[in-house]
């Protein structure tokens, strides 16, 4: 008789889930991590008060959390409000176009050099820390002016010594990584829609 195949597979569930509880609750239960979450979202809501915008950017899944993150500003999080100034940057044709003229590397900060004011937020994503082209778009982000906050993994790899503001999740993988990014990115949305639009948590 063969063992059943749902067994292995039921073994797996129960681990990923166990595992994302522990990372999240190592996160929660340390308070330099909450106090920087905190920062996080005094950050964004005083750059949006005074007119600032945000810009996202990372690769592969991170490059879709960025998206998610920045178009949930210009749509809604849970309720109508107005649109706040969000955009992902990294779109097909400016990526193909600057990839093939310069370097993959300069994806990121030559949009950052063509759209960024100083007051904007640059939020990059990147569960090394070590992603090239992000670590280029951070410099030239410092350079104008524009603060940067790091979603970061790992050690924190380079982006956690450049960055104004380093959350770095206590996990190895990329998987468990990015599902404490995406927590921290609606979470920080909420504060900020509570911030700027009170009427819709009333």
């Amino acid at each position: 008789m063969t063992n059943s195949p749902a067994q292995p597979h039921k073994t797996t569930w129960q681990n990923a889930f166990e595992e994302a509880q522990a990372t999240l609750e190592t996160f929660r239960k340390d308070s330099a991590q909450l106090e920087k979450c905190e920062k996080f979202s005094h950050i964004l809501i005083e750059s949006f008060k005074n007119g600032g915008r945000l810009f996202t950017c990372g690769n592969g899944g991170s490059h879709c959390d960025a998206m998610h993150f920045a178009e949930e500003f210009t749509g809604r999080y849970r309720k109508d409000r107005r649109p706040l100034g969000a955009l992902a940057l990294g779109d097909s044709s400016h990526v193909t176009c600057v990839s093939n003229d310069y370097g993959f590397e300069h994806i990121f900060s030559r949009q950052v050099e063509g759209l960024a004011r100083k007051g904007d937020v640059l939020v990059g994503l990147s569960t090394s820390g070590n992603s090239a082209n992000v670590v280029r778009a951070f410099e030239t982000a410092k350079a104008m002016g524009v603060k940067t906050v790091g979603l970061l993994g790992r050690d924190g790899g380079k982006l956690a010594g450049m960055a104004d503001l380093a959350i770095i999740i206590p996990a190895t993988t990329s998987d468990r990584i990015q599902e404490m990014h995406i927590k921290i990115i609606h979470t920080v949305i909420e504060t900020v829609e509570r911030a700027i639009f009170p009427e819709n948590y009333r």
